[in-house]
């Protein structure tokens, strides 16, 4: 019963293929191999943008630093929520790649609205050399609390910052996973949008370790290539990070592992909908559950092999309560779903 993270899954068959097919002979390297270039085509294609620039990296927290590294100043601010894994997940990573940008703090939780978004713009006055100056925002789609902003409120956070001439980076390292429960287009949730840049997860959603970064105006393409090989994120042998994306686009296996990456979350948060104790801390909307129970039943399932996160001791008052996420990939079990929610209902 293992619900602890997306990222702990196998990658998919097709991933894996596409790689033991990249395996053979020899290649140019640094990203200049034939299977980069059907990736780029690929992807340009996918999002209705031809003139993008596409690079891939290894992980998402070099996708999401050099992404904000390439369109933030060292004395400007990054806006996000406080949530943001460039916040608290990333060690810093953000601020060390830009040189030194500040993160500004918009909102309470996972999601900004656009009226909070320009209130903290303008607290950061415009001209004054004494203060940060206004740079890049930054949004998570899916969010760090497993939910979604709609297509009217990508537009409205993107228009609010463009009213400033800021632009606007998504992370995207569950991009797959918003998509297919938006049932809108790559296009429709970025540039369409008012998305700059995006992050392209393939990690947590079937591959071993490879995220695209998406940049829909050209003009960024340089500086990143500098910036990436800079920060020691350039592979040699790049074709294995080409081959992942390949086998993740093909047959729009990221589509479908989303998918039922996303309806496994489903089946589970049916189930424990009718365990008594628990209470549900968001509607989960795509592969994320965040819920409560009482820390004696956390004891209980923990003791039974149950692995999830939990927000908290296992050791205290026994009736205080505790959140855990509950987090489903592609490769997750029926029959595993099934015990853990007869676990739960005791």
């Amino acid at each position: 019963m293992y619900f602890a993270s997306d990222n702990s899954g196998p990658m998919h068959p097709a991933v894996a293929q596409a790689m033991i097919a990249a395996d053979t002979g020899y290649q140019p390297s640094y990203g200049t191999d034939p299977i980069m270039d059907g990736v780029r085509a690929q992807i340009r294609g996918i999002f209705e943008a031809p003139e993008a620039a596409v690079y891939l990296v290894a992980t998402g927290t070099a996708a999401n630093a050099l992404a904000l590294a390439t369109l933030a100043q060292p004395w400007e601010t990054v806006f996000c929520t406080p949530l943001a894994h460039i916040n608290v997940d990333e060690c810093h990573a953000p601020e060390f790649y830009t040189g030194g940008a500040k993160l500004s703090l918009v909102g309470a939780g996972d999601k900004m609205t656009a009226e909070q978004l320009r209130a903290r713009i303008e607290s950061w006055p415009k001209g004054d050399v004494h203060t940060s100056q206004r740079g890049p925002v930054q949004l998570t789609q899916v969010t760090e609390m497993g939910r979604l902003y709609t297509l009217g409120e990508l537009h409205a956070l993107t228009s609010t910052a463009r009213e400033y001439g800021l632009p606007t980076f998504l992370d995207g390292a569950r991009f797959a996973n918003a998509l297919v429960a938006l049932d809108c287009s790559p296009a429709e949730m970025t540039w369409k949008a008012g998305i700059d840049a995006l992050s392209l997860g393939g990690t947590k959603n079937g591959c071993a370790g490879v995220e695209a970064v998406i940049f829909f105006d050209p003009k960024h393409a340089w500086e990143f290539e500098l910036r990436r090989k800079r920060g020691a994120h350039l592979f040699s042998k790049h074709r294995y990070l080409s081959a992942q994306m390949q086998g993740y686009l093909d047959g729009d296996i990221w589509l479908e592992a989303a998918r039922a990456a996303n309806a496994n979350a489903a089946r589970l948060a049916a189930g424990l909908r009718s365990v008594p104790k628990l209470e549900f801390v968001e509607k989960p909307e795509a592969n994320m559950i965040f819920a409560t129970l009482p820390r004696h039943e956390h004891q209980r399932l923990k003791a039974a092999g149950a692995v999830y996160g939990l927000w908290g001791d296992l050791e205290g008052d026994a009736d205080e309560r505790l959140m855990m996420r509950l987090v489903c990939d592609w490769s997750i079990s029926h029959e595993m779903i099934d015990a853990f929610i007869s676990l739960a209902k005791g």
